[in-house]
Parts: structure tokens; C-alpha cells; sequence
């Protein structure tokens, strides 16, 4: 299976978007279109790559746009960059989301006690290839932390991109644990911290900080497909924080 991207507009602007097609030519949502597995049985997912590493510009899935095209985030009226969080460059990862995955805000989470941020779950790849805006890779399943930002659940997935050579080594988050001393540390650093440049307090996390397993992470993401069905059944719809407004944090 494999996906093209058209970009239209002048990169850094209000306007500019980035499109996606199927084999066929035929323009597609990277929301809906793209199946969220790429190898079911195997809990092999597909994710949309939004952010390449090292870059700073927060390029999103415009869930609300026709066709859900990348744009990059406005706030206040500004074009929206994240801050370089010392020692690091942009993002630390590859940084994007899972397809067919939707984090609903009308349904509080009973381990957070938080109600989702009304996106797709994000993923963070944690492979050596810097990949580019809108690539579609097959990642594996390593772990998750629970950021709690601006009192909405907003799952990190952490995953390694199934081409990276040193893939087979990593199954489970202690697998990142010891093959890479200090990076869950600097992701959890870095997600706490990336909004104080812009003049906003720390996030804060459920479960204390502490990423969850393979399994756990496994069952949040078919969670949020089972959301995103429902969404797209007309089962419920996508709003802001209904009938959820008020975020009971769990720390452990």
C-alpha cells in the first residue's frame, strides 16, 4: 500500500497544505482513508508522519478541512512553532499519528479521569531515519505516556518505525529503557517543558510520568479506533470537551 503527497500553498504560511493520494491518484484523508493496520495480526500500525525530527514548525491533520490535508497550527492569529527545549532541536522524534484513531472528547478516561483533545493519537518514532512531512510508515508498538495537556488526555504512543535496521531489538518499552539510555527521560522532559517558552506552565502527566507497557498502549490505541468508529457512524459527534469539563487527574 502505498500514498503520495501534494503540497500546495508556500511552506511557512497561513495557506499552505499538504495533500494526500493512494496508488491510485485518487486524493484521500489521511484521518479516514488510511488504515490504521498495516499487518493486523501483528499489531503493525500505520502512522502519518506530521513533524519530521529537528524541525520546529507544528504541522497537524486539519480535522476539520475537506480531505484533512497537514497545515500547520494557528493561535492567535500566528502560525504556531515549538520552542527549542534545551539541549534540543525542535522536535525529538518523528512526531505525527495513528489513522482511523480519534481521542473523544466527550468520553472521560478512566486512568487519566481526563477527556481526550479531539484529534487522532499521536505517535512518536523513535527510529534513526528522519522521515519527511506526510510519510506514511508501518510502526511498532512500544509504550505510552498519559500528558495531560491543558486538562485533556493526549496519549504519546511511542513506536519505531518497522524499516529501522535496529526494529527487531525493540518489543516492549524497557526495550528503549536500556537500548537507549536517557531518551525516555528526555521525552518526558521535553513534553513537560515545551510550552514554558511560550510564557504556559509545565504539563503535567498521569500515572506520574511513568510510561506504560506494549499491551497497555496496544489496547489505548484500539480504544481510540473504537471512538473513531463511532465518530464516523454518527454515533457521536466531534466537539469540545462535551459534557466533560472538568479533568480529575489521576497521578497514579
Amino acid at each position: 500500500m502505498s500514498f503520495s503527497v501534494e503540497e500546495r500553498g508556500r511552506d511557512n504560511t497561513a495557506d499552505y497544505r499538504l495533500y494526500f493520494r493512494n496508488a491510485e491518484g485518487k486524493y484521500i484523508s489521511p484521518f479516514h482513508d488510511i488504515p490504521i493496520y498495516a499487518d493486523e495480526a501483528e499489531n503493525i500500525f500505520h502512522a502519518v508522519v506530521e513533524v519530521p525530527r529537528w524541525t520546529n514548525a507544528k504541522m497537524e491533520i486539519a480535522t476539520k478541512d475537506p480531505l484533512n490535508p497537514l497545515k500547520q497550527d494557528v493561535k492567535k492569529g500566528n502560525l504556531r512553532y515549538v520552542s527549542n527545549v534545551f539541549p534540543h532541536k525542535g522536535y525529538i522524534w518523528n512526531y505525527g499519528a495513528i489513522p482511523q484513531t480519534w481521542e473523544d472528547p466527550g468520553h472521560r478516561d478512566e486512568d487519566t479521569g481526563c477527556c481526550g483533545d479531539n484529534d487522532p493519537i499521536d505517535i512518536c518514532d523513535i527510529g534513526n531515519k528522519v522521515c519527511s512531512r506526510g510519510e506514511v510508515i508501518r510502526v511498532k508498538v512500544l509504550g505510552t505516556l498519559a500528558l495531560i495537556d491543558e486538562g485533556e488526555t493526549d496519549w504519546k504512543v511511542i513506536v519505531i518505525n518497522l524499516e529501522d535496521p535496529e526494529a527487531e531489538d525493540f518489543n516492549d518499552i524497557e526495550d528503549v529503557r536500556r537500548l537507549k539510555p536517557g531518551f525516555l527521560e528526555a521525552t518526558l522532559d521535553w513534553f513537560r517543558m515545551y510550552k514554558v517558552p511560550d510564557g504556559k506552565p509545565e504539563n503535567q502527566f498521569a500515572f506520574n510520568g511513568e510510561f506504560k507497557n506494549r499491551d497497555f498502549a496496544i489496547k489505548t490505541i484500539k480504544d481510540t479506533h473504537s471512538f473513531w468508529k463511532a465518530l464516523i457512524s454518527k454515533k457521536t459527534d466531534a466537539g469540545e470537551n462535551q459534557g466533560c469539563q472538568v479533568c480529575a487527574t489521576k497521578q497514579a
